[in-house]
């Protein structure tokens, strides 16, 4: 069953169904259904499905395309020596086969592994869609996890690819609706408390919320999927990254350090506190985790001039590295006795603060705001001399010339906010203002998970508050 996805849905459709021949690329990271989601769709008119075999060279890929060619001429297809003889030999195949009422579908999925270096694939697959698939009955589909690959080897193309693809799909993981909608198709009802527990713990990544159990509660799947022998996301966390990456050992070294940094470092912070070396490296390092939806980059709030600031948002990197790696060999029941502990606590707050910089869209909505404009930020200046610091989770600039301040609360229980809070919330309101020297108004804004209970302390200080329900619009 199809979850949520309805843009991608509705494109997929539309070059069905378009007077032209299409490409269309799909792009998103690994584990999070873009090769269900073109199958769901163009299932019924997808005649050649190709997958690209990892590490293995030209000649083998050329074997596996021409058997698969093979089963669809329904003879055996003469042995090719390259690509060139390969896309002739599709021509060939297809021509007869071909509906000017109903579009056949090609599929090239792991693009990154099928197209070697020394093969020339994506030459001749713009060799053969120039100068003969363009004006076919035909969607090709291009699709691959490494997508800074995609991005810039075809997308960004300048050669024979350049303009070529006509629909660009970037999938991403579940929000927390779709989430919710997954959970339940399955028969598993949790409550919302208990879907942002278990989102916060691996993220909205449908493989691996196909593995959570009915009957039990999102800590005792918690428990079991990461923390017993056989479970799915015990070692995840050495695959996923060198499944993506040639050389992985950058990559993983970025992540954990920002780990120990969840509101973020910049580019040279990134460098000073890791063994990453400054270059092109670093860029590329940096641009490939964005581009597969691990880290999020944005500019400091007043500081557009200072570079970007980057942060983890894959939430199971982030609790692989603060709590699996960690208890590694405790097995099972070990969630349940960390979620007692406050380092529990610690990092329910870091990481209900990332969800909520996920679903800016929901809280928009929330708002009254989704037609406006916005900018999201985090602000932190660190206390110099006798100046003191200020730490603010989350600010919305709004093109109406308003600056939500967002106070962010992982509470099961309401927030009943005290004298003490208070006067901090005032403190940091004021010296945001004074540090940044902003003319727009800035207007508080809480989000907690129960709720903020009214009192006299929030009384005319805070502009709106939220449950974690807001977090479930659409």
């Amino acid at each position: 069953m199809l979850i949520g996805r309805h843009p991608e849905t509705t494109a997929l459709r539309s070059a069905l169904t378009s007077d032209k021949g299409e490409m269309v690329a799909v792009i998103g990271r690994r584990r999070v259904g873009k090769t269900f989601l073109v199958n769901e769709v163009l299932g019924e008119h997808i005649v050649l499905q190709q997958t690209g075999v990892r590490h293995a060279p030209a000649e083998r890929q050329l074997r596996t395309f021409t058997n698969k060619l093979s089963l669809l001429a329904g003879k055996q297809i003469p042995e090719v020596k390259d690509w060139l003889d390969a896309f002739f030999q599709l021509r060939l195949v297809l021509e007869p086969l071909l509906d000017p009422e109903k579009k056949a579908v090609l599929f090239f999925d792991e693009l990154s592994w099928l197209a070697t270096p020394e093969g020339e694939f994506l030459d001749y697959l713009a060799h053969f869609w120039n100068d003969w698939g363009a004006r076919q009955p035909i969607v090709i589909v291009l699709c691959g996890s490494v997508s800074s690959w995609i991005i810039n080897k075809v997308i960004n193309d300048k050669g024979g690819l350049h303009n070529r693809v006509t629909r660009y799909l970037h999938l991403k993981p579940f929000t927390l609706t779709e989430t919710e909608a997954f959970l339940r198709a399955r028969h598993v009802n949790f409550t919302r408390y208990q879907i942002l527990q278990l989102y916060m713990a691996i993220g909205g990544i449908p493989l691996y919320l196909e593995d959570i159990k009915a009957g039990r509660s999102a800590a005792e799947n918690i428990d079991r999927l990461c923390f017993s022998q056989t479970g799915l996301l015990r070692e995840e966390f050495s695959r996923l990254y060198p499944s993506l990456f040639d050389d992985a050992r950058n990559h993983i070294e970025v992540v954990r350090t920002l780990a120990e940094h969840p509101r973020g470092l910049s580019r040279t912070e990134i460098i000073t506190n890791s063994s990453v070396a400054n270059g092109g490296v670093a860029s590329r390092v940096l641009e490939e985790l964005e581009q597969s939806d691990f880290i999020m980059a944005y500019e400091p709030f007043g500081k557009k001039k200072h570079g970007k600031v980057y942060r983890l948002i894959d939430e199971y990197t982030h609790f692989y590295l603060r709590f699996i790696e960690r208890n590694n060999k405790s097995g099972e029941g070990t969630w349940m006795q960390i979620s007692r502990q406050h380092s529990y606590k610690i990092w329910g707050g870091y990481a209900f603060e990332g969800v909520c910089m996920q679903h800016v869209p929901a809280i928009k909505k929330a708002l009254g705001i989704s037609g406006v404009y916005t900018n999201t930020y985090s602000y932190q200046k660190t206390a110099k001399n006798d100046e003191p610091g200020v730490q603010v989770d989350m600010l919305l600039e709004r093109a109406d010339k308003v600056i939500n301040l967002f106070e962010i609360k992982f509470y099961a229980e309401e927030w009943a906010m005290t004298a003490g809070q208070a006067e901090l919330l005032r403190q940091r309101i004021e010296r945001f203002k004074r540090y940044t020297k902003t003319k727009q108004q800035v207007i508080p804004v809480v989000i907690s998970y129960a709720g903020l209970r009214e009192g006299k302390y929030s009384l005319g200080l805070v502009g709106q508050s939220f449950t974690g329900d807001v977090l479930f619009l659409e």
